[in-house]
C-alpha cells in the first residue's frame, strides 16, 4: 500500500465543548480510508448523523465485496446510507432531521478515490498549488444554503472523482468552518505541519472564537506502493524470445514452459529461471496489472517454500529472475512411483505451513498442485519448493480464475471466494494423488461441470497408508465444505498428532458401518434391559 502519514483535528464553534462535525481516518489491508461529515441542524441530530455516516462507509468499505470496484463501493455505500437517513427522519420526525455533509477519500497504490456531498471540501495540494477536487452543493444566490445533504431527498446526487497520487502529494478535507476563515494560500503553508496546526491557525485568526465547528485531515502521501513504482517503470514486453537470445546479460537456455515465457537462463556460469511478462500485456493493462502483482509477490515472499526472487535493478522490459532449483516435478516423480508415507505427509506439513506463510500476507496460493511443486534430495532427505507466483491472490477472492480443475473444491466451480476451506481441498487432492497415483473424483477438464462422487479409500489403492492418515486425507477432499477442515492449523495438529485422528466415514454410511463397536454395545444394553423387565414380569 502507499505510504499515508494522517492526521485529523476539530475544534467546536465559539466556547462550544462539542461540535456536529465528525472524522474518522483507517488504514485496512492495502488502503487507506478518511471520511470527514459536517452534520447540520441540531447539535444531537446533526452529530448522530455525522458519526453514522462516517462510521458506515468506512465499515463498509473496509469489507466491500473485492468483485466491486471502488467506485461503485463509494456510490452503492452512501446511497444506502442516504437512503436509510431521510426513511427514518420521516417515519419518526416527518420531516428532514438527520443530515450531514461528507467527504470521503480512500487511497490505494497510485490512485484517490473521493467523493463528497455537501459542502464539505477534498483538495489537492501538490508542488505549491491546491486545486479543489469536491464540488460545493450550495443553491444558487443563497447564503451558504446546502443543495445536497446525506439524509435531505430519497435520492442524493454525489459527486465523485479519481486522481493520480505523486510522491509529496496531500490531500486535505476539510468542514466549511476551515475555509471560510482560511485562505488557500494560508491553507497552504499551514497544512505541511498537519491537521491539527491547521485547525489551530483558524482558530488563531478568530481570536479561538471559531463562528462555526471546525475540522481537517490531512493525508501526507509519503511513498507511493511498490505495486505502483513497479507499474510506472517504462519497460518494453519482449515479444519474441528463443534459445541463445540473451536479455541484459542472462542467456537463455531452454523454455520451461509451453507458452516459452518462462526459461532457463545462464549468467557468469550460474542458472537462473527468468520469467517474462505474457505478450497479452502489451494491450491488455488488465494482464499487465496481474504480472506486476506477480512480480511484487516474488520479491516479497522471501521464505523457504518458494525459490529467492529478485528484480534486477537495470532491467531493460518486464521480467523478474529467479533461484533454479536443481529436482524434479512431483507431477512428474509419481508417475514412476508414489510416495512414501513419510514422504506425503512431509510434503502436506511443507504445503500447509507454506500456506500458513501467505495467510500473514492475506494472500493464497490458488493454484496447489504437484506441477508447482519441485521434489528434490539433500543428503537423503526428501524437500519441497513451491513455484508459479502468478496463481497467487487475496484470500476471499470471487472472482479469480486462479487453480486447475482437478483441484479445485465443488464450491469454487459454483463462483464461491477461495478460502482456507477450499486450498485444503487441493492439498488433499494433492496428497491423494501422491499416494496413490489417481485423482480421488477422476480427471476433470477445464469448462467441465463435475460431479463428485464417492473417493475410493486410499488404503484400497495404497494398503500403506495408516488409517490415520487415511481419515485425514478424506476429510480434506470431502466435497461438503461443512465436513472438511476449516483451517489449516486445525488439519496440521491432527498431521502432528495421530492418535487424536478420528474415523472418518462417508455420511451415506450407515451407523453400523461406521461405529460397529459401539452399536453392538447399545443394542446389547436395549437387550439385556428387555431381558430383565421380562423377567420381572415373569416373577410377579
Amino acid at each position: 500500500m502507499a505510504e499515508v502519514k494522517a492526521s485529523g483535528f476539530s475544534l467546536a464553534k465559539h466556547r462550544d465543548l462539542k461540535g456536529d462535525d465528525f472524522f474518522i481516518i483507517k488504514r485496512a489491508s492495502d488502503i487507506t480510508i478518511a471520511v470527514l461529515c459536517d452534520g447540520v441542524g441540531s447539535a444531537e441530530r446533526g452529530r448522530e448523523a455525522a458519526s453514522r455516516v462516517a462510521t458506515f462507509m468506512v465499515n463498509s468499505l473496509k469489507t466491500k465485496p473485492l468483485s466491486w470496484s471502488i467506485q461503485k463501493s463509494i456510490i452503492h455505500f452512501l446511497e444506502n446510507i442516504n437512503a436509510i437517513l431521510y426513511n427514518e427522519s420521516m417515519e419518526n420526525f416527518q420531516r428532514e432531521e438527520l443530515l450531514t455533509t461528507i467527504a470521503l477519500v480512500l487511497i490505494q497504490d497510485d490512485r484517490v478515490y473521493g467523493a463528497n456531498i455537501g459542502d464539505s471540501r477534498i483538495y489537492l495540494l501538490r508542488d505549491k498549488t491546491l486545486t479543489l477536487l469536491s464540488k460545493d452543493h450550495i443553491e444558487a444566490n443563497s447564503q451558504g444554503v446546502l443543495s445536497e445533504a446525506v439524509g435531505l431527498r430519497e435520492e442524493v446526487s454525489i459527486n465523485y472523482f479519481e486522481n493520480l497520487l505523486k510522491k509529496g502529494d496531500k490531500i486535505i478535507l476539510c468542514s466549511d468552518g476551515l475555509y471560510t476563515v482560511l485562505k488557500e494560500q494560508e491553507i497552504i503553508k499551514t497544512s505541511s505541519l498537519g491537521a491539527n496546526f491547521l485547525v489551530k491557525s483558524a482558530s488563531t485568526k478568530t481570536n479561538d472564537n471559531l463562528p462555526d465547528d471546525t475540522t481537517a485531515i490531512v493525508l501526507d502521501v509519503v511513498d507511493l506502493s511498490h505495486i505502483s513504482k513497479l507499474k510506472r517503470l517504462d519497460l518494453k514486453i519482449e515479444d519474441s524470445v528463443r534459445v541463445d537470445s540473451i536479455i541484459d546479460g542472462y542467456k537463455l537456455l531452454k523454455p520451461l514452459s509451453n507458452n516459452k515465457r518462462t526459461w532457463l537462463c545462464e549468467k557468469q556460469g550460474l542458472n537462473y529461471v527468468i520469467k517474462f511478462a505474457p505478450l497479452e500485456a502489451k494491450d491488455d493493462k488488465k494482464i499487465l496489472d496481474l504480472f506486476i502483482k506477480e512480480v511484487w509477490n516474488a520479491k516479497r515472499l522471501k521464505a523457504g517454500f518458494f525459490p529467492k526472487a529478485v528484480i534486477p535493478k537495470n532491467r531493460s522490459s518486464r521480467y523478474y529472475i529467479m533461484q533454479h532449483i536443481k529436482g524434479v516435478e512431483l507431477n512428474d516423480a509419481i508417475k514412476t512411483r508414489v510416495l512414501s508415507v513419510d514422504d506425503g505427509v512431509a510434503l502436506t506439513k511443507f504445503l500447509l505451513n507454506c500456506s500458513l506463510f501467505l495467510l500473514k500476507y492475506d494472500l493464497v496460493h490458488g493454484d496447489i498442485k504437484p506441477e508447482n511443486i519441485i521434489k528434490s534430495d539433500r543428503n537423503g532427505k526428501t524437500l519441497f519448493k513451491m513455484v508459479d507466483f502468478g496463481s497467487i491472490v487475496e484470500i476471499f477472492s470471487i472472482n479469480s480464475k486462479a487453480g486447475t480443475p482437478s483441484y479445485l473444491a465443488p464450491e469454487r466451480f459454483k463462483g464461491e471466494a477461495i478460502s482456507e476451506s477450499s486450498e485444503i481441498f487441493a492439498i488433499g487432492v494433492v496428497l491423494y494423488k501422491s499416494l496413490t497415483g489417481k485423482f480421488p473424483y477422476g480427471e476433470i477438464e477445464p469448462f467441465q461441470n463435475p460431479t463428485f462422487k464417492k473417493a475410493k479409500r486410499v488404503t484400497t489403492l495404497n494398503p500403506k497408508v495408516p488409517k490415520w492418515l487415511e481419515s485425514v486425507i478424506l476429510r480434506a477432499i470431502e466435497p461438503d465444505s461443512e465436513r472438511r477442515y476449516k483451517n489449516y492449523s486445525e488439519m496440521l495438529y491432527e498431521l502432528e498428532n495421530p492418535s487424536k485422528v478420528k474415523p472418518y466415514f462417508d455420511k451415506s454410511i450407515s451407523i453400523i458401518h461406521r461405529e460397529p463397536v459401539k452399536v453392538y454395545k447399545i443394542a446389547f444394553i436395549i437387550s439385556f434391559a428387555i431381558n430383565f423387565l421380562l423377567i420381572i414380569l415373569l416373577i410377579k
